[in-house]
């Protein structure tokens, strides 16, 4: 199977001002330094097994996504006590998902500069927000 991350890689970098740092020993990705989203290898002790990618959320979509998904989502050390999820890479992931919820997670740590920026730019749809956290 081939690897993930270049997939991953083109998800966050395509967000405004995203850029990549190896932290850790893995492919972190920021924006403006700020973490929203970091990679885990299967062979790296961080990735378990199984290779994931970490996101940036708020606890009660971690709770809902690890609660209704097990099998595709899970709490990760260190970062998971402070909401982030685990999303695994290894099996037919939904990347439309993947690329929703990175999104969720750059916006939560975005500026407020980058964010208009980027709603100018690109303006949310009405109730597209909302549609997403119904699917979830």
């Amino acid at each position: 199977m081939p690897s993930p991350l270049p997939r991953l890689r083109k998800l966050c970098l395509a967000l405004p001002e995203a850029h990549e740092v190896e932290a850790w020993g893995e492919p972190t990705f920021r924006v403006k330094g700020k973490l929203f989203a970091m990679y885990a290898h299967a062979s790296n002790h961080h990735g378990g097994g199984r290779d994931s990618v970490w996101i940036k959320a708020d606890k009660e979509n971690q709770a809902l996504m690890i609660r209704t998904q097990p099998g595709r989502f899970f709490k990760p050390p260190y970062v998971g006590p402070s909401g982030w999820v685990g999303v695994y890479l290894d099996k037919s992931p939904d990347w439309g998902e993947v690329a929703e919820l990175l999104r969720d997670g750059w916006r939560m740590i975005a500026p407020k500069r980058v964010l208009r920026a980027a709603e100018e730019a690109a303006p949310v749809k009405p109730g597209a927000r909302a549609k997403a956290a119904k699917r979830r």
